[in-house]
């Protein structure tokens, strides 16, 4: 049996997320004893056992951890699909809606270069319509992933490119933005050293899909929120140079020396054969 259906899937991902079968069926909005009888099937299916069971509760097996893995994935992929198919749908029927591309950005990042993009686009012939989703730090990988966005911009260190295609267009250095009253930010530069230790203003912390590292500085869940936290003294931050384009008047930017820099790729889903997305590369890459 090599295939698998879409709700063996998610039944078996709810499970082997919640790691509780009681948990997993309210999830799902099931009743457990069919949620259980479905992964017995499934096991039976497959040839392996997927889960441990005992009393103290349940676990993943080596092939489960697999499964939960490549199940990930493969969700994505059907949920990708139906996303993407809707947005087109129309497109091909006369006086239709244009073709619309969501494109994915990291909250005040390359803001200058954002906007070079969207006006260079729009001035193309048969441009499509391009509708920008704001999001978190390391958001854009899964939002490509699950279909939610067409094409994101991505920095690297800070993001993953594996599995997508990818076009470099800048690079820049980091700087620290710390409120314009501590008395760091009358320094020229600082360091990496320099921001990670202040006592009095702990590094502000983003989560990394879904996981926030651990430090004593705020959870950041978006921009505003940090703007404020920066202003009233209570974080810092490290972002790309660009980032200045939304600094306010309490904030300060100060560069660092020994960061490293930040590359700005334009990336999309390998697979993809959109003419209205191979259009917005090229003018990316003219910039």
């Amino acid at each position: 049996m090599d295939t698998l259906e879409t709700r063996e899937l998610r039944y078996f991902m709810a499970v082997a997320e919640e790691l509780h079968f009681g948990r997993a069926a309210e999830r799902l909005g099931m009743a457990q004893p069919p949620l259980s009888r479905a992964i017995q099937q499934l096991e039976r299916r497959l040839g392996v056992s997927l889960l441990k069971r005992n009393r103290r509760g349940v676990s993943l097996t080596g092939a489960g951890e697999v499964l939960l893995h490549e199940g990930r994935a493969a969700l994505d992929a059907t949920t990708a699909a139906a996303r993407r198919t809707r947005r087109a749908g129309g497109t091909d029927t006369p006086g239709g809606p244009r073709h619309r591309l969501v494109l994915a950005v990291k909250a005040g990042a390359s803001h200058e270069l954002l906007h070079k993009l969207l006006d260079a686009y729009a001035a193309e012939p048969e441009a499509a319509e391009i509708e920008v989703l704001p999001s978190g730090t390391c958001e854009q990988e899964d939002m490509l992933r699950d279909g939610r966005a067409d094409v994101a911009l991505m920095h690297a260190p800070f993001n993953s490119l594996a599995g997508f295609d990818s076009e470099e267009l800048m690079t820049e250095g980091q700087i620290a933005i710390l409120p314009a009253g501590h008395p760091l930010a009358a320094h020229k530069t600082l360091s990496l050293a320099d921001v990670r230790d202040i006592p009095d203003l702990p590094l502000a912390r983003w989560s990394r899909h879904g996981v926030y590292p651990p430090g004593p500085g705020p959870e950041i869940h978006d921009q505003t929120q940090l703007a404020q936290l920066i202003a009233l003294g209570r974080t810092v931050a490290v972002f790309p140079d660009s980032a200045r384009a939304w600094l306010w008047a309490e904030h300060t930017a100060v560069p660092l020396t020994d960061a490293p820099p930040v590359v700005t790729h334009i990336a999309w889903p390998a697979h993809s054969r959109s003419v209205a997305l191979a259009g917005l590369i090229r003018t990316a890459t003219r910039l």
